[in-house]
């Protein structure tokens, strides 16, 4: 099969696979949520932050030197021997460590969830070899079937499990159930590869040497996306960390809807454009403007009719996330256009500067937990995370004029307006007595009028950019699918 069919297949298996399974893990949170006390959420969460913030050293950047064509890589299968034998080193150390320190530092149900998550964890990493060589080859199938059954499979169990009146076992099922599958799927069922082991010194160079330039970014974004959850769990304890944790989960669902595919083909489009700074500044433009506008929709969506969704969808025992989902709705709402800026960097030759801005955010984040977390407790901590988000994403847009001509009031101008305006309108209406009879009353009316207002607005406003929008909206999905 060609390389551009390929292409296709692997692409069309992969979108379906992504929304099948999305929408599973969607209905699983929120049946565990409904079903679950909530510090235990706390519980998985905070051991799930200890493993997963150094898990990533294991595989020490090595995957996609695998992926890379390379004359230490023509041979696949020497490679991939080479591979496997450094994980297995790597991860039979750092499981000792994460071992000993689980029996030495921790306790009760702490102890059982590091315990298990990290022998899961262990287990997934040797699993990682056959997954790169799948990547490689370009052969997606395998890899978008194992996402679904890895999304329903553990979700009937753990939903099981729950009703039945198992905890904390219901979310470690989860990662016990999606370590047998994948093996099976991986090494048992028609293996991808053979695993056996390989001592090649000029392979181990070319690995670790290749790993070590990628390193140190991968693990700066690790380290900001737990920390927070690490400090939460630590200070304020495991029933404070399930609210945040969820809320964080919930909150972070609206972008993946757009975001998630725009900034999948985004780092291809800037690459073709490097070095045509007028073609390149306006597809930067385009893309952040699709981003901004559609996050700003789904923002003031939810910041406005959360109340009604968290009791309707989630329960009441959910209501003292409020404030903090709200909050969280903002970070949600500008890490993706950092990521996709991040992105431009990476297109064009200066990954260093998306590596010095994450060293900028994981100082104030760091500062921001001491200062807001300790003072304001849950609060704290998300205003400490939309600092870190604002001021990362101010630092990356000031290095983009190096690359790309843009307007911030252009930008973000027209889409505060309508969100100004929206969330003004709307809290006007909800003030209004007898308006409103029933939670399902409220979300409706609330949604519908704040849409209205929102889409109207930028379409007064901006019709002719709307139009190029969607436009270029159209152009990247035909050449993902080309």
């Amino acid at each position: 099969m060609s390389l551009a069919r390929r292409t296709i297949t692997s692409i069309s298996w992969k979108t379906v696979s992504n929304l099948a399974a999305s929408a599973v893990l969607f209905t699983r949170s929120i049946l565990l949520a409904r079903i679950l006390p909530v510090e235990i959420f706390g519980t998985y969460s905070f051991a799930g932050s200890i493993v997963g913030i150094s898990a990533l050293i294991v595989s020490f950047g090595m995957d996609w030197a695998l992926v890379h064509r390379a004359p230490e890589t023509e041979d696949e299968d020497l490679a991939a021997a080479t591979h496997f034998t450094l994980v297995l080193l790597f991860t039979l150390v750092w499981t000792f460590l994460y071992i000993a320190g689980a029996f030495i530092f921790a306790s009760g149900q702490r102890r059982v969830a590091l315990l298990l998550i990290t022998l899961t964890t262990a287990g997934t990493q040797l699993l990682k070899t056959p997954q790169v060589i799948l990547i490689r080859r370009v052969v997606h199938r395998r890899l978008a079937l194992l996402q679904l059954v890895n999304a329903i499979l553990p979700t009937l169990i753990a939903v099981g499990l729950a009703w039945r009146g198992a905890t904390l076992w219901a979310l470690l099922s989860i990662n016990l159930t999606t370590l047998i599958v994948d093996t099976i799927v991986l090494y048992v069922w028609k293996p991808v590869w053979k695993p056996h082991l390989l001592w090649s010194p000029a392979r181990i160079r070319y690995l670790l040497g290749f790993g070590s330039r990628n390193i140190l970014a991968t693990l700066l974004l690790r380290v900001l996306n737990e920390v927070d959850d690490l400090w939460t769990g630590q200070f304020l304890g495991e029933g404070a960390l399930g609210f945040y944790s969820r809320a964080y989960a919930f909150a972070c669902y609206p972008s993946r809807i757009l975001a998630a595919p725009v900034n999948a083909v985004a780092t291809g489009s800037y690459a073709e454009l490097k070095g045509q700074r007028v073609r390149l500044s306006k597809a930067f433009f385009r893309v952040n403007a699709l981003l901004v506008r559609s996050g700003f929709l789904f923002a003031g969506l939810f910041i406005l009719a959360a109340p009604e969704y968290i009791r309707l969808v989630l329960g009441p025992k959910w209501l003292p996330m409020l404030g903090i989902f709200r909050l969280m709705l903002a970070f949600t709402l500008l890490d993706p256009i950092k990521a996709t800026v991040g992105n431009l960097f990476i297109a064009v030759g200066r990954p260093e500067v998306v590596v010095r801005a994450r060293f900028v955010q994981l100082i104030i984040l760091v500062l921001g937990l001491l200062v807001f977390g300790t003072l304001w407790g849950l609060t704290g901590v998300a205003l400490a995370v939309d600092a870190m988000a604002v001021i990362g994403m101010a630092v990356l847009f000031k290095q983009a004029r190096v690359h790309v001509d843009f307007s911030l009031g252009r930008l973000f101008g027209a889409p505060s307006l309508a969100l100004a305006l929206g969330m003004l309108l709307t809290y006007g209406v909800a003030t209004l007595p007898g308006i409103f009879s029933s939670d399902w009353q409220t979300a409706i009316v609330k949604t519908a009028l704040f849409f209205l207002t929102y889409s109207g607005t930028l379409l007064i406003s901006e019709r002719d950019q709307i139009s190029e929008m969607w436009l270029m909206f159209l152009s990247l999905a035909s050449r993902k699918t080309r």
